[in-house]
């Protein structure tokens, strides 16, 4: 009982208090003053409606009794200029740093000063200060936990509002205050960035860490109202399917205005990517620690949007400074504070210097911001890939070298493919691709700097290129034909023809679209470049099944772990590019090849492989999948290697909760593992997985096996050869 007791604490970012109220947000086609929306609202079903902070909004937050939802939504449904109805969602956050350093008021001296590496110098704004650029008549937006009442290290702070339910803009955890000194401390002490630019503070965060989805639509209405030009997010969390809250980040970057967020704090495992980080028409960032290198905590790629059937987008955009980094704190003094939530406000005081150095009419082009970022970054000197630093490293002098000439253009992130670049086009460049594979994607994002938006008309181009072995590939093409808010898709499918099964060397090609912007047409190119090799032996080939995975967002998927306690959700999609990066870069070191399914297994040739790896399933298998399999083992000698974690109906029911924000039941899905779905598969070999989870180590040759929340072996065929090991019953713990 203690074990399920800990189990629901960790679920600590809602209240497992029931409701019988539901807070339904409502969406308009428009902006609307509170009278003419309130008019609409069907007042027969609603128990409250919440009054707006902004008189003319595109939403309204109802609170409606559950049993009235269905009636609620009939009603409403006959009302045009309603778009839609979502839950509003709750927020919770870490704040992600951890204090190093406090230099009191009392306490600061000469010789301190000299101790601290002071941001703006880190990055070399110094440099575009001389020039008179300091961020002046840059609006900025903090979205955070509001500014401490002693601002003696601020002189521009133009506009303070709370939109959390506190009645309070004052920061009590110093995080908003951190972040905002950052950007614009105008202390010598603890410097900001950019000391000239307008702070506009947006609580949107209490000093409990709470926020809901009404609390940041309306202070994105706010920053559409004021004209913002920056708005810094030092937030973030795995859901990416806050369908309200996109589409209102779409809005917001629509209308000019730079989004720049921190890309998470969940590193240094992949496939932890935060949203709203992880969207196209956001900027990323990611931390470096002083010695250049990817701070540890730093989330990294790849996105998990597209998984099973597609491949993900390489994110952070940029990385900068975020580990051992000095600040304001609540008391006047300095402190340290190291995370991804650091990192952001860097580069928001970077872009605001960088704006300052251009005209008006020039600033509202978020698609010019990130690639005259991107044209200006470092590679940093390390091992770290594209998925891990993005572009590179902040260069604020080059960046600015590169606005003050920039010409509208088309361009990619990344910018080409090339296998021979190691280990920066990591994953990629780790194994070569060979005939009779499946495809390999890439997933490129397009960026269109001549407006919001743009098309992309006719028929891709496919150039191979003769000298280097084009006639090799095989592509295929999948693209956004609309580019909005100034981005866009191009997914390249590339296989390698039958004829160079025995081919060794590289082959490289091009890709030419057209993109038509207000009348006018741009082409462009994007080139790549692969290494081929002749195809290995049967017994060198691993087909992975990403088809069956499932995580969170959008259902609730427990974590695999039970003892994990930083998260009680999957989220990182099992994927031998994200949480399984070590399992895959420790089979591609023995020379194995591996090969990732996201179809159905009777799309699979298996007679291809020597192993399937199916690793806690949650998808269900289809009945003709489950005979190919059967057939494979026995006529093409398949092996099956079957990673299983727990599955127990008790502690499902036990691990349940209720939102009382939205009224809703959270029921998690399945366990770590689809156990009866899998037993679907293994019964006709004659196994079978049980319900009993047990923790515990065991040897295995010459290591030690951490055996983490998994499942029994409760039946095999009569001649199988086992594995025994003395293990712990979660449920005596």
């Amino acid at each position: 009982m203690l074990k399920l007791m800990l189990l629901l604490l960790l679920i600590s970012f809602v209240n497992v208090v029931h409701s019988d109220t539901k807070d339904i947000i409502v969406s308009y086609n428009g902006y609307y003053s509170t009278k003419f929306r309130q008019n609409l609202l069907p007042k027969t079903f609603i128990t409250k409606i919440q009054a707006r902070p902004i008189e003319f909004s595109d939403f309204d937050l109802v609170k409606i009794e559950s049993g009235n939802f269905e009636n609620f939504t009939r009603a409403i449904s006959k009302i045009k200029v309603i778009l839609k109805i979502s839950e509003d969602k709750t927020h919770f956050r870490n704040l992600n740093g951890f204090k190093k350093v406090s230099l009191g008021p009392n306490k600061f001296s000469s010789k301190h000063y000299l101790d601290i590496r002071q941001i703006a110098d880190l990055i070399r704004a110094d440099r575009l200060w001389m020039k008179g650029f300091m961020g002046e008549g840059i609006d900025i937006a903090v979205f955070d936990t509001g500014i401490t009442r002693r601002r003696t290290f601020f002189k521009n702070v133009k506009s303070i509002y709370d939109f959390t339910n506190e009645g309070n803009s004052a920061d009590l955890i110093g995080h908003g205050t951190f972040v905002a000194g950052l950007i614009a401390s105008s202390r010598r002490r603890c410097s900001g960035i950019a000391p000239k630019s307008n702070l506009h503070i947006y609580k949107v965060f209490t000093n409990q860490q709470l926020s809901t989805t009404s609390w940041f639509l309306d202070a994105f209405n706010m920053a559409l109202q004021s004209k913002i030009h920056i708005i810094n997010l030092s937030i973030g969390g795995p859901d990416f399917t806050d369908e309200p809250f996109m589409s209102k980040v779409h809005e917001i970057t629509s209308n000019g205005i730079i989004i720049i967020s921190a890309i998470g704090n969940d590193g240094p495992v992949f496939g932890t990517l935060n949203n709203p980080a992880d969207q196209g028409d956001v900027i990323g960032v990611g931390g470096i620690n002083l010695e250049e290198k990817i701070a540890k905590f730093s989330s990294r790629g790849m996105t998990t949007w597209e998984l099973p059937e597609g491949y993900g987008r390489i994110k952070p955009d940029i990385v900068t400074y975020g580990s051992q980094i000095f600040g304001p704190s609540l008391y006047g003094g300095c402190r340290s504070l190291s995370g991804t939530s650091v990192a952001a406000p860097v580069i928001t005081g970077a872009v605001a210097i960088l704006l300052s150095s251009i005209p008006e009419e020039r600033r509202r082009n978020p698609a010019m911001i990130k690639q005259i970022l991107a044209e200006g970054a470092k590679k940093l000197e390390t091992n770290a890939s594209m998925f891990e630093q993005g572009s590179g490293k902040l260069d604020l002098p080059a960046s600015f070298y590169y606005l003050q000439k920039y010409l509208p253009k088309i361009s990619f992130f990344p910018s080409y493919i090339d296998y021979l670049e190691c280990p920066y086009m990591w994953p990629y460049c780790s194994q070569p691709i060979y005939s009779d594979g499946l495809p390999t994607i890439f997933n490129i994002t397009i960026f269109n700097g001549y407006g919001i938006g743009g098309e992309i008309i006719n028929e891709l181009i496919f150039e191979p290129f003769e000298d280097d072995n084009g006639a090799f590939l095989d592509v295929h093409l999948e693209y956004s034909h609309k580019i909005w808010p100034w981005s866009g898709h191009l997914a390249i499918f590339v296989k390698i023809k039958p004829e160079a099964s025995n081919f060794n060397g590289t082959s490289s090609a091009q890709i030419r679209l057209k993109v038509k912007t207000t009348n006018k047409i741009h082409e462009t190119i994007f080139k790549f470049r692969v290494k081929i090799i002749p195809t290995p032996l049967k017994s060198q080939r691993i087909l992975w099944d990403q088809f069956r995975q499932m995580r969170y967002p959008p259902g609730y998927f427990a974590r695999d772990n039970l003892e994990q306690k930083n998260s009680p959700l999957d989220w990182n999609a099992d994927h031998p590019h994200t949480n399984f990066k070590d399992l895959y870069e420790h089979l591609r070191g023995n020379g194995y090849f591996i090969e990732i399914s996201g179809y159905p297994l009777i799309c699979i040739n298996l007679s291809s492989y020597s192993m399937l790896v199916i690793v806690d399933p949650e998808e269900e298998y289809f009945p003709a999948e489950i005979n190919a399999i059967q057939m494979a083992v026995k006529n093409d000698n398949l092996n099956v290697i079957i990673f299983a974690d727990w599955f127990n109906s008790t502690l499902i029911k036990k691990i349940q909760f209720m939102d009382d924000n939205t009224g809703k039941l959270w029921f998690p899905e399945t366990g770590g593992c689809n156990i009866p779905a899998l037993n679907s598969l293994l019964n006709v070999f004659g196994f079978a997985f049980g319900d009993v989870i047990l923790n515990g180590k065991f040897e295995f040759g010459n290591s030690i096996i951490n055996f983490s929340s998994g499942s029994t072996l409760i039946k095999a065929p009569k001649n199988a050869k086992l594995g025994m090991a003395k293990l712990n019953d979660i449920k005596n713990t």
